[in-house]
């Protein structure tokens, strides 16, 4: 006999993150609607949608986490190269809808993608709201690499990024880490391992370990530091 998710109405609650399956891998709930209420009190107990365009709102918390603690970032000799170089013009929340709109489009041997015409309208609306940010990298007046994700509290939660031109993206992610250093932004959530996140030392944590985090950090006040000052955080030691 198949296990069975609940299907969440308008307003009803999100069941405990122990109750997601083991497989699919941590699916906990299904339906609801992506407001950026509703986001938000996801994010806050550990939870996340993930789901094709024509399904239900699917949501998640798998098990073990991938995180990227800020202490363990690893920059690869290459990278710290294309990083001082100055290659790209670095900007944060000045596009954030073409950001997700670019992570949307499907990948050269993908017909279809995870980030719905819903998806981004509601993250969208989530980063007018002052909770989900973008870091940008520029060529002249091109935008070819980025990422989004959403902040609660002290930690970020990281989405997608994309990239138009070789290492925009990655150097996009070592300005976002010395923007949470100086936020004091411990970590950042990624949701499921990829060996790309591997090089750069993120790693898995189990489920429990992540949520006694998260209760800590997501109620935490961040210093008075907007995200477009602490961008001028210098992205190298």
């Amino acid at each position: 006999m198949s296990a069975m998710i609940p299907w969440l109405r308008k307003e009803a609650p999100f069941p405990p993150i122990e109750a997601a399956l083991d497989e699919p891998n941590g699916l906990l709930a299904a339906g609801g609607e992506l407001t950026p209420e509703r986001l938000l009190e996801a994010y806050s107990r550990g939870i996340f949608p993930w789901y094709s365009d024509g399904q239900p709102v699917l949501w998640w918390s798998p098990d073990p986490r991938t995180v990227l603690f800020v202490d363990e970032f690893k920059v690869p000799r290459s990278l710290r190269k294309v990083a001082a170089q100055h290659r790209f013009d670095i900007r944060v929340d000045t596009a954030f809808r073409e950001v997700i709109e670019r992570c949307a489009e499907p990948r050269s041997r993908e017909r279809r993608t995870w980030i719905t015409p819903t998806m981004i309208d509601a993250y969208t609306a989530l980063h007018r709201q002052g909770h989900a940010h973008c870091v940008e990298a520029w060529d002249k007046d091109r935008l070819v690499g980025g990422l989004y994700g959403v902040a609660v509290g002290r930690v970020f939660f990281g989405e997608s990024m994309f990239a138009r031109k070789g290492d925009a993206s990655k150097v996009a992610l070592v300005h976002l880490v010395a923007i949470l250093r100086r936020m004091d932004v411990p970590f950042i959530d990624c949701q499921q391992e990829t060996e790309h996140l591997a090089r750069f030392g993120a790693r898995p944590i189990g489920r429990n370990e992540f949520a006694e985090r998260l209760s800590r950090l997501v109620h935490s006040t961040l210093p008075a530091l907007a995200w477009k000052d602490a961008a001028r955080a210098e992205p190298l030691p």
